[in-house]
């Protein structure tokens, strides 16, 4: 099982300085990828601060680009619905070449209604505009250089236009999908390179929804085994003192001793990569957290759970 991390992208510690640190400490230990996450807005007045001082996770995945050669650079996730195909389709191309082919591409369909709001987009049958926009996407990509792409469907039309250039990794960026339904599971093994868990996700039963991805794409006459099954890590790293009794301890809470052997377990249940994100620890991204703590915290569990050869 491969090993990620996500750079700091929530809280008061999420700015670009700490972005590089920690970015440059993961190349140089051997983590095998870089994670970012989208968040255009947040409810107004909401008491959940999980969100706060979210960048873009495109620029920043062009930024940390500049300061990295090797790692691979993902999102998990950019929301179909707030974008234009055409738009997302040129976006990823240009990251692609900037990244030099690193670019893995998480996609979802969001569930905030707010944002939804706030980019005019439809929450309604969001599962079918997902394959729309898929197959719309891709349109733009294929072909050789020059030539002309078109797409028509019930939501997205593309006249006769040309898009160069074509995407560095062939034949396109990997695609992984999101989504916990059983619909958006099966959409992952049908269509895309594979799945990305979410913050939300049982990581106690992540291997039943690994099993539906694969199911679908057997029926689809895709090879599962091809599939990549890429696990958020929200870890909250706690003192043994401070550790939930194991009889209570959620997956990835606790020590590092107890994290580690998590690990083991996701690995068992179909897991290929998991990307260790702190964001989700409100000790370290909450309104009360120092960034400076949260940076030293960091550099510690980027030892910790480095690699090992």
């Amino acid at each position: 099982m491969q090993i990620g991390f996500a750079v700091p992208v929530a809280g008061a510690w999420s700015t670009p300085a700490n972005q590089v640190l920690i970015a440059q400490r993961a190349e140089e230990l051997g983590y095998h990828s870089l994670w970012t996450l989208q968040r255009v807005v947040n409810p107004a007045g909401s008491a959940d601060h999980t969100y706060r001082n979210v960048p873009d996770p495109l620029v920043t995945l062009a930024y940390l680009a500049g300061y990295t050669g090797r790692v691979r650079l993902g999102v998990a996730v950019a929301n179909m619905p707030f974008y234009s195909p055409a738009m997302l389709a040129k976006q990823a191309i240009t990251l692609d070449h900037v990244t030099g082919g690193r670019l893995d591409l998480g996609l979802g369909n969001g569930w905030m209604p707010e944002e939804f709001a706030a980019v005019g987009a439809s929450m309604d049958r969001r599962g079918a505009r997902a394959e729309e926009f898929l197959a719309a996407l891709r349109a733009m990509w294929k072909g050789e250089p020059g030539e002309v792409s078109e797409f028509h469907g019930e939501f997205y039309d593309i006249p006769p236009v040309t898009m160069d250039p074509r995407p560095l990794q062939e034949p396109e960026p990997p695609i992984l999908l999101g989504g916990a339904s059983e619909g958006a599971l099966r959409r992952a093994g049908r269509l895309a390179a594979g799945w990305v868990s979410s913050s939300r996700a049982d990581l106690a039963a992540i291997g039943r929804s690994i099993e539906i991805v694969r199911d679908a794409a057997d029926k689809a006459g895709r090879d599962s085994a091809a599939l990549r099954f890429v696990c958020r890590g929200a870890v909250r790293v706690r003192t043994e003192e401070a550790a939930p009794p194991e009889g209570d301890r959620r997956p990835l809470t606790g020590t590092y001793e107890q994290i580690i052997a998590d690990f083991a377990a996701l690995e068992e249940q179909g897991v290929t990569e998991l990307f260790v994100d702190l964001n989700f620890d409100p000790e370290l991204t909450g309104p009360d957290a120092d960034p400076w703590d949260s940076m030293y915290l960091a550099r510690e569990a980027l030892e910790a759970f480095a690699p090992r050869s």
